[in-house]
C-alpha cells in the first residue's frame, strides 16, 4: 500500500469535526478504495480548549491555520472555516502556492473568486476540488463535471437552499405566514440568527455561480445573477398556488437562452406534478438537462455535519486516488466569459395577486394595463365581495411573456386608485 494521504484541517466546526469522524470510522474502507490511507496530521482552529467530541492527541495543533497551509508535511489543506475572504482566501492561496492540494465546501468564496483560484491550483498542479460548496451529500458538481462530460448542458437549476425550502414547505402545510415559521426555524437550527444568506437567495447564488461555471464552461460570474428571496411570499400566495396547481419553491436557474446565459434565483410556481415540485423540508434538488441524456435529477440532505463531510471526504478520496481534473469541468484559461441574459430579457409565464378595491370598472383597468404591454391572461381568480372598504385579492396568471413588459405593466397597476398594496408576482416556471 502507498504512503498516507498527508490532511490537515482548517476549521473545527460541524462539519470538520464531521469530517475527521468520518475519515476516523471509515480509514479501513477510504483506504480499501484509495490503495493507501488518508490520515489527518495537522488542524487548525480557533479554540484548542473546546470539547468536539474527536479524539486530537495524535495530530498538531496550528493556531495560525495559514502556517499549516505551507507545512511540508502535508499533503492537503481542507478549508472549512468559511467566508468570502479574509483568513479562508489566504489559507487556500498559500496552500495553492506551495503546491498543496486544497478541498474546500467554502461557495462564498468559489462565487467570487473562483475562476482565480481554480488558475492558480492549475499553475501549481494542485487539485482545487469543492464538491461539498454545493448542496451538500448530494454530488451535483461530479454529475455535471463528469456524468455529463459527453453532454451540452441546456439548463441546470434546482432548490438550492435547504432552510428556504423548509420555510416554504412549513407555510404550505401549516398555513402560517413567514415571519412566524422562520422564527421556529431558527430554533430548530436550520436558520441562523441572521438568516439572510439563506432567505434572501444569496446561499443559492453563491451554489448557482458554481454550477453555470461547471455546466457552460463559463468564468464563475456571481454579479450577474439577478437575486430574490423568499420574504414576501405569504400564505395566501401559497394557497393560491395550491388552487392553481402550481407549488412555490425558491430555485436558482441557469438556462441558456437567445443572446446568452440566464442566471436567477427567485421564488418560482412550479407544477405539481414537476419532480422538484416534490422536494420538501431541507432537502435540496438539482436537475440538468443535457443534450443526450435528457434530464438527470439529484436529491438529497444540502447541509448538515454527516453529509457535507461525506461530499469532503470523497474529494479527499479523490486526491488519494490521483485524480486531476479541473474545478470547473476545463482548464480555467479555456473558461470564456459568460454572456450574460438581462433579466428584462427573460420571456415566462406570470402569476400576480392585487389587493383591490371591489368596484366597477377595476378588473377593466387591470387588463388594459396588461393589453397595452401585449400579455395575455391565462386565467383570473376573483372572490366575492369583502367588508367595505376591505380590499379583495384578484390573482391573475398570464400566459409566456417578456419580463420588461410586465415590469411596465405592474407599474401602470400599481398607480391605480383601486389598487391598494404593490401588486405581487411571481415567476412561473415549467421544468
Amino acid at each position: 500500500m502507498s504512503e498516507p494521504l498527508r490532511i490537515g484541517v482548517a476549521g473545527l466546526g460541524v462539519v470538520g469535526t464531521g469530517t475527521l469522524t468520518v475519515l476516523e470510522r471509515h480509514h479501513e474502507l477510504i483506504a480499501d478504495r484509495c490503495g493507501r490511507p488518508a490520515m489527518v496530521t495537522a488542524v487548525s482552529a480557533r479554540d484548542r480548549r473546546k470539547e468536539r467530541g474527536v479524539d486530537l492527541s495524535a495530530v498538531r495543533w496550528f493556531d495560525d491555520p495559514t502556517a499549516m497551509a505551507s507545512d511540508p508535511e502535508i499533503d492537503v489543506v481542507v478549508e472549512l472555516i468559511g467566508g468570502e475572504a479574509g483568513v479562508a482566501k489566504d489559507v487556500v492561496e498559500t496552500a495553492l502556492a506551495h503546491g498543496k492540494h486544497v478541498v474546500t465546501a467554502n461557495k462564498a468564496m468559489l462565487a467570487h473568486a473562483g475562476t482565480e483560484l481554480a488558475g492558480r491550483a492549475e499553475e501549481s498542479g494542485a487539485v482545487l476540488a469543492c464538491e461539498a460548496a454545493v448542496c451538500g451529500g448530494i454530488p451535483a458538481i461530479k454529475t455535471v463535471r463528469e456524468g455529463l462530460a459527453g453532454n451540452a448542458v441546456e439548463a441546470i437549476y434546482g432548490i438550492l437552499n435547504g432552510s428556504s425550502n423548509y420555510i416554504l414547505t412549513t407555510m404550505r402545510e401549516t398555513g402560517r405566514e413567514f415571519g412566524e415559521v422562520l422564527a421556529d426555524t431558527q430554533k430548530l437550527g436550520y436558520a441562523e440568527a441572521d438568516p439572510s444568506l439563506d432567505v434572501d437567495g444569496i446561499d443559492a447564488a453563491h451554489k448557482l455561480a458554481i454550477l453555470t461555471a461547471l455546466a457552460f464552461n463559463t468564468r464563475v460570474d456571481y454579479e450577474g445573477i439577478h437575486v430574490e428571496g423568499i420574504r414576501e411570499v405569504s400564505a395566501l400566495d401559497i394557497n393560491y398556488a395550491e388552487e392553481l396547481g402550481y407549488r412555490i419553491k425558491l430555485l436558482g436557474i441557469a438556462r441558456r437562452a437567445d443572446g446568452g446565459i440566464e442566471q436567477r434565483v427567485h421564488p418560482c410556481m412550479v407544477p405539481k406534478s414537476a419532480p422538484i415540485a416534490n422536494v420538501e423540508g431541507v432537502n435540496n434538488a438539482v436537475v440538468a438537462e443535457g443534450d443526450f441524456v435528457g434530464n438527470i435529477l439529484t436529491e438529497g440532505a444540502g447541509a448538515g455535519a454527516g453529509p457535507t463531510a461525506s461530499a469532503v471526504v470523497a474529494d479527499i478520496m479523490d486526491i488519494a486516488r490521483g485524480t486531476n481534473l479541473p474545478t470547473f469541468a476545463v482548464p480555467a484559461s479555456n473558461l470564456h466569459p459568460l454572456a450574460s441574459r438581462g433579466m428584462h430579457e427573460h420571456q415566462g409565464g406570470y402569476y400576480l395577486r392585487l389587493m383591490c378595491l371591489d368596484r366597477p370598472g377595476v378588473l377593466t383597468e387591470i387588463t388594459a394595463a396588461l393589453r397595452d404591454e401585449a400579455i395575455s391572461v391565462e386565467s383570473m381568480v376573483q372572490r366575492g365581495r369583502g367588508p367595505s372598504g376591505e380590499p379583495v385579492p384578484i390573482v391573475i396568471t398570464t400566459h409566456e411573456t417578456r419580463e420588461a413588459g410586465m415590469m411596465r405593466a405592474l407599474k401602470a397597476i400599481e398607480q391605480l386608485d383601486a389598487v391598494l398594496e404593490a401588486p405581487r408576482l411571481i415567476r412561473i416556471e415549467n421544468p
